[in-house]
């Protein structure tokens, strides 16, 4: 991959290592890259003995979205996001929703994209009456250059920051994003080694650690995710390991959203999530305890929308990404005046 001349920009959390190394320390890979080769991503390379981010001036893609697409559905509900995303990923997920652009360097040996200035990028934002943006489509740890340089001025025009991740970040990484990232939805793709190991090519203790970091140390608002491919992380007992680790390690709180699988990328023999498996985990989800549970990616069901877990009030109602009805007041239930978690309910 040949570096365009201005199209990159210096790297941020790496260090020099012995023999004109570099190690990153971006993610969990912490990979140690020798001279003029690239990182598990592909998209960090060592330059002349520096690490070098070659997506920066790459942004492949920019849209408005409502902000219940990323999902987050307790952050300021029926807003609309900026979204954006620059080429690359530290996973090969064999399912993976985005290939197109994730995967672009190592399908196709290269970066397509614009180079768009970061203050228009929040301009674009502002204009298009968004109250946040989002970093996605991609994994946005492996654009954090990009990232920090937009978020930085966002916050000061009022806008939020918000992540959609595959929670593989360094703790290094969620510090360093810590004063502008303002919520963060986060892939739990599943709770057993061996389905990282085969189908995302890394593993699974760095998601859960970086769950448990982000729910005890920070104030992110965060979010969970679980893609249920049926034969892969479909059984009863994995469904409810994970519903008890997201009580037990991030809190009965934090919202989890299980979401229908539609055949994708190396895995488009597989047959679409039957509805019975969702409504199953959204079964297990309440056994365990925890107070929100949607099921996406199934427009219509009442898994959609957000009720009182004190008193069952329909709070917000929701049909696919639209919002009929929130009547959430100052973060209450108007009925019984529970607290309702979440960012600018």
């Amino acid at each position: 991959m040949d570096i365009e001349k201005g199209l990159t920009a210096e790297a941020v959390l790496w260090g020099p290592s012995e023999g004109g190394k570099v190690q990153c320390f971006l993610c969990s890979f912490r990979c140690v890259i020798p001279q003029g080769r690239l990182g598990h991503c592909g998209v960090r390379k060592n330059v002349d003995g520096r690490l070098q981010s070659l997506n920066f001036h790459r942004v492949c893609a920019a849209n408005v979205d409502p902000i219940e697409k990323k999902p987050l559905f307790h952050f300021q509900p029926g807003s609309k996001s900026f979204s954006i995303a620059a080429p690359g990923c530290n996973f090969r997920c064999d399912f993976c929703q985005n290939w197109q652009i994730s995967q672009m360097a190592e399908a196709e040996g290269d970066l397509y994209g614009r180079s768009i200035r970061p203050k228009d990028i929040v301009a674009s934002a502002l204009h298009g009456q968004c109250k946040s943006i989002a970093y996605t489509y991609t994994e946005p740890t492996v654009f954090m250059e990009l990232a920090d340089e937009c978020a930085r001025p966002a916050r000061k025009e009022g806008l939020a920051n918000v992540f959609v991740s595959n929670g593989y970040m360094t703790t290094e990484a969620i510090e360093f994003a810590r004063p502008w990232l303002d919520g963060i939805n986060i892939d739990l793709k599943s709770f057993r080694e061996d389905f990282y190991k085969t189908l995302c090519h890394a593993r699974l203790e760095p998601v859960l650690e970086t769950i448990r970091y982000i729910a005890k140390k920070t104030d992110i608002w965060m979010e969970l995710t679980t893609l249920i491919v049926p034969g892969q992380n479909d059984s009863e007992q994995e469904l409810r390991d994970l519903a008890r680790f997201i009580a037990a390690e991030a809190g009965r709180h934090v919202p989890w959203h299980v979401s229908r699988f539609y055949p994708q990328y190396h895995m488009d023999e597989t047959e679409p999530t039957p509805v019975k498996m969702l409504q199953r985990a959204y079964d297990i989800g309440r056994e365990e305890g925890l107070q929100f549970i949607y099921i996406g990616n199934l427009p219509g069901t009442r898994a959609e929308s957000t009720f009182c877990p004190s008193c069952g009030a329909l709070l917000i109602e929701r049909i696919g990404y639209s919002i009929r009805k929130n009547v959430i007041e100052d973060g209450r239930c108007p009925q019984c005046n529970a607290d309702i978690p979440g960012f600018g309910l």
